[in-house]
């Protein structure tokens, strides 16, 4: 099976046979149910190649849908005008790297139109350019832009080119709502929806389907996909990991499933990371690999958010459409961003917010978290080890000790001190040091309670019980009222009960705030 990584061009799939989703029926229905549209998802989730795909459509390339849902549904191929723009290609640092991109783009629609502009503007020169297509061609005109926000997403520390460069895009966008007699169809995709941030209302004609359960799937791969067309792929890579098929498919599902774009909305694969996945039959972080979230960083830096409290909290759709403010609106740059989903839904309607899968919920961890921390790179990868090495060998005072060291140097105004941000602190630090030697799970279910941290390895088994301005003889009475480790009764390994108290007058643990029993 050929897999298609880093390709996001229709016809170069379609004509060099590699493995395709088909969602050209979706296309279908998209197409004869209206002329303007957005569509928000995630970087690496396939929108490129969406946007390829109705290019392919709109010019007519039959040939290249022969088989596919399509095939059977159109009965009349007509070949549009199309003018298409990629906004993903350039590093939007000052505004006149945007505007000598859109003079770019023009100066070629200009040269195939035979046309000498008169101005320098090219919000003027789009406009004309949309008319005289329609003019010359006498078919409509489809627009397709693919990544209409590049050039605003990386600039929350630059307020004032952020506004020069939003003002430039707005002026260039009106023209799509301005010359709708002569356009045919109208598709923009991006990262995050622009709210009233001047550059999405002049695009107030644009249907929203980031959000619809009739589109969810359109790009990314749901379970049913993944077994029709990837289980030769799933097989082998099963193989390769020394692992029955089912398991593979359970492990896949675990890293990347579990996006959801609607309200009971099914799950969807990242396709990038499935696919990277597939392709070297290895199960790593493919999409935290692929580029740094430079965005969402400076926005965390900027507004101080406690991520504690960014898993599991509950908000109101309308919290998710839009954002119109870097500084108030981090949980929707979050949601859109694919670092947050929708993991429930409220009696009332209100959606509950989690990581969608492992794969984001480590690299959240792994990735964001550093930068709560006074400690540098070199630092902090000797504190993790002498954690982790305290951990493989049973030597709880020394990982207290050190865990007093990573507390005492997280930054005063980030976590709140609370039992919940302490318990956190544990469950991250858990997974920044684990791996397939060391395993943490957090919020552990039992057939009495939830034990707060569960972390586990070849020799030892450790349960934690965290308390606030209490005492750690309490916090480790309450592992034996309920009961947690009697599961592990009969398992060889040494089981560890180690109740911890945190001060809120000292925002750490004091010396003797804690106490383990071996058992």
């Amino acid at each position: 099976m050929r897999y298609p990584i880093g390709i996001q061009t229709f016809k170069k799939i379609r004509e060099g046979n590699f493995a395709y989703v088909d969602k050209s029926a979706l296309i279908y229905n998209l197409v004869k149910g209206g002329n303007f549209y957005f569509l928000s998802r995630p970087r690496r989730f396939g929108k490129s190649l969406l946007i390829s795909t109705l290019e392919a459509y709109f010019r007519g390339w039959q040939e290249l849908f022969k088989g596919l849902a399509i095939d059977s549904l159109e009965q009349d191929w007509t070949e549009y005008p199309v003018l298409r723009i990629d906004f993903s290609n350039a590093n939007y640092d000052s505004g006149e790297i945007l505007k000598a991109k859109l003079a770019n783009e023009v100066a070629i629609w200009e040269e195939q139109l035979g046309l000498k502009s008169e101005t320098d503007d090219a919000a003027i020169r789009f406009g004309n350019i949309i008319r005289c297509t329609y003019e010359q061609t006498g078919r409509k005109v489809v627009i397709l832009v693919d990544e209409y926000d590049a050039p605003l997403v990386n600039l929350i520390d630059n307020e004032a080119l952020l506004e020069i460069n939003r003002n430039i895009l707005s002026g260039f966008y009106k023209n799509i709502k301005a010359n709708d007699q002569y356009i045919e169809f109208a598709f923009l995709t991006g990262v995050t929806k622009f709210g009233q941030l001047n550059v999405f209302s002049a695009l107030n004609n644009l249907k929203d389907i980031s959000l619809s359960k009739r589109y969810q799937d359109i790009c990314g791969i749901t379970e049913d996909e993944l077994h029709a067309c990837f289980d030769e792929g799933v097989n082998e890579m099963a193989h390769e990991n020394g692992i029955t098929k089912e398991e593979c498919y359970s492990r896949l599902k675990q890293m990347y499933d579990g996006y959801h774009f609607c309200k009971n909305g099914i799950g969807i694969y990242n396709p990038f990371s499935l696919l990277n996945a597939l392709d070297s039959k290895e199960f790593g972080s493919y999409w935290f690999q692929s580029g740094t979230p430079t965005a969402l960083i400076k926005a965390m830096k900027h507004n101080h958010i406690d991520i504690t409290q960014v898993p599991g909290q509950m908000v109101e759709p309308d919290v998710l459409e839009s954002v119109n403010s870097y500084h108030n609106d981090l949980t929707a740059l979050l949601y859109q961003s694919g670092y947050l989903t929708i993991s429930g839904v409220a009696p009332t309607g209100a959606l509950t917010i989690d990581f969608p899968n492992e794969e984001v919920r480590l690299g959240f961890i792994r990735q964001l978290v550093p930068i709560y921390s006074s400690l540098n790179s070199g630092s902090s990868s000797s504190l993790a080890n002498l954690l982790k090495l305290a951990l493989m060998e049973g030597d709880v005072q020394t990982f207290i000790s050190q865990m007093r060291t990573l507390i005492s140097s997280l930054y005063y105004d980030i976590f709140q001190s609370s039992e919940q941000a302490f318990h956190f602190i544990f469950y991250i630090t858990g997974i920044l040091i684990g791996g397939k030697d060391l395993r943490t799970e957090s919020e552990k279910r039992t057939n009495r309670g939830r034990m707060d941290l569960l972390i586990e390895n070849s020799a030892y088994i450790y349960i934690m019980e965290f308390k606030l301005d209490q005492s750690p003889e309490k916090a480790l009475e309450q592992i034996q009222e309920k009961g947690y480790a009697q599961q592990w009764q009969s398992d060889p390994r040494q089981t560890i009960l180690l109740g911890v108290n945190f001060s809120s007058q000292e925002r750490n643990i004091p010396e003797n705030g804690w106490q383990e029993l071996r058992i």
